[in-house]
């Protein structure tokens, strides 16, 4: 298995997954362009995307899609409530929870809380390899944790810092309460806890994503995270941070 984050942030989100017989995009938030442009550098023909998976109805999140469905004609898996959110007007839909594609892949995805009417995580596996795929939320139900514990790769949340929100004088209280709620943003510190939970054996990296602008330091991030790890005698050092309107490495796991 192969990913790569094309972009991650408040401006718009993809991340590519590649199988043995799949190419497959997490959220198409960015424009289709960027997209496809993206693609090709990291030697990818856009027609080969056979699946894109929508996490939530969120503009930076989907903005691209239904230009992207169009014009390559990718089955979209998008449930009910996001694709009435979202007003997408697409074709080559399933609304399909959970997904077995002709039995080489599972897709599950896993309910997660943010102030939409649905929002889903992804964990993608194929033989002995794994990774997930969470932003957009405030937490994660613990109940989960068996889904998504000790996976080879994670791209992960870690949004802001919080005292950073805090001091930002340009957001109104009541935008900086929505952040730190459970309908909200993981902060680094939630992000560092719930990946001293995840992180295992079989775990080869962390990607740091959907890092906010304004509230956020790709340092703080990485701080925040190594410091926890190392208080809890986790020995990890495989973290990178996803950027926006950025290709990452692409991580073969």
């Amino acid at each position: 298995m192969k990913v790569c984050v094309l972009s991650s942030g408040s401006k718009g989100n993809s991340t590519y997954v590649e199988t043995k017989n799949h190419k497959i995009l997490i959220d198409i938030g960015t424009s289709s362009v960027y997209v496809e442009k993206s693609l090709e550098k990291i030697g990818v023909d856009p027609s080969d995307i056979d699946i894109v998976l929508v996490t939530h109805a969120h503009v930076d999140h989907v903005s691209g899609v239904k230009t992207f469905s169009r014009k390559y004609h990718p089955l979209v898996y998008i449930s009910d409530k996001i694709l009435k959110e979202s007003k997408l007007n697409i074709e080559n839909i399933s609304s399909e929870e959970n997904i077995d594609v002709e039995s080489d892949i599972k897709i599950k995805s896993i309910k997660l809380s943010h102030d939409v009417t649905d929002i889903k995580g992804y964990i993608i596996e194929e033989d002995n390899s794994s990774m997930v795929y969470i932003t957009d939320t405030g937490y994660i139900n613990e109940n989960n944790f068996k889904y998504i514990k000790n996976k080879n790769l994670y791209v992960f949340e870690s949004n802001h810092d919080v005292e950073k929100l805090m001091n930002n004088e340009n957001y109104p209280h009541h935008t900086k309460i929505r952040i730190l709620s459970d309908k909200g943003h993981l902060s680094n510190k939630d992000s560092a806890y719930y990946l001293s939970k995840l992180i295992g054996d079989n775990t080869k990296y962390v990607v740091l994503a959907h890092l906010s602008e304004q509230n956020n330091t790709e340092d703080l991030a990485l701080t925040t995270l190594r410091e926890t790890l190392d208080r809890k005698n986790i020995n990890f050092k495989n973290i990178s941070v996803a950027k926006q309107n950025e290709i990452t490495e692409l991580f073969k796991v």
